[in-house]
């Protein structure tokens, strides 16, 4: 049960993302002022994005996640030193992995992730630059404790809400080896797999000139 001044967000159905007490807020140009409660955009039709101005209710958005999305389930690269974890059905196509080392996670290439094609350092590095959580690791077959992460949401400009730290995400199930203290949730209304964002904002060419 979320603690009364905990930060937590709540998806309504067909609707908004309900934040509640949340400090820090902000987008490619800095914090953003906010109060104790927000209703976020996530249909990707507001007039006043980020915020809710229910546009949602006229252009009969629906929260509901599609039976075609992409199956919920992480898939395992074992290395000589590293065990690296992807669940495709939670990336976000930020390119943090691909632009940052692309030695290892190789596109268009099958397997798409070579464990033993940098050093286990960079690895790590790369992975907690994951802005979905969709990436993970074990070294030696040992689960790692999540890395800290500072708490609030970043609006990722022209892409999704970057979730990270102590926010409670309330009646949402989350995927196979996903990471509750850093996940991405859709604001261009058409992911598959929402709350969570798929990348779709990509391939809709979504945009937002102010955030």
């Amino acid at each position: 049960m979320t603690a009364p001044d905990k930060p937590a967000i709540s998806p309504l159905s067909d609707g908004p993302l309900l934040v509640r007490n949340l400090e820090r807020f902000s987008n490619r140009n800095g914090p953003l002022l906010g109060e104790d409660t927000l209703a976020l955009c996530r249909c990707g039709a507001s007039a006043n994005k980020p915020f809710c101005d229910r546009t949602h209710s006229k252009i009969g958005f629906s929260s509901a996640r599609s039976a075609d999305r992409l199956e919920d389930k992480g898939m395992a690269y074992a290395g000589a030193k590293i065990t690296i974890y992807d669940n495709r059905s939670l990336c976000a196509h930020a390119g943090a992995c691909t632009d940052g080392l692309p030695g290892v996670f190789r596109m268009k290439q099958e397997p798409w992730i070579d464990p033993d094609a940098a050093t286990v350092e960079a690895i790590i590095e790369t992975i907690k630059r994951c802005p979905s959580g969709a990436l993970g690791y074990t070294i030696d077959g040992e689960p790692v404790p999540a890395h800290p992460q500072p708490t609030g949401i970043f609006i990722a400009p022209d892409g999704p809400y970057v979730v990270t730290g102590e926010v409670d995400l309330i009646d949402t199930q989350f995927g196979d080896g996903a990471n509750p203290q850093q996940y991405t949730l859709c604001r261009c209304g058409a992911s598959k797999n929402k709350p969570f964002c798929d990348g779709s904002h990509w391939s809709i060419e979504f945009r937002d000139d102010k955030n």
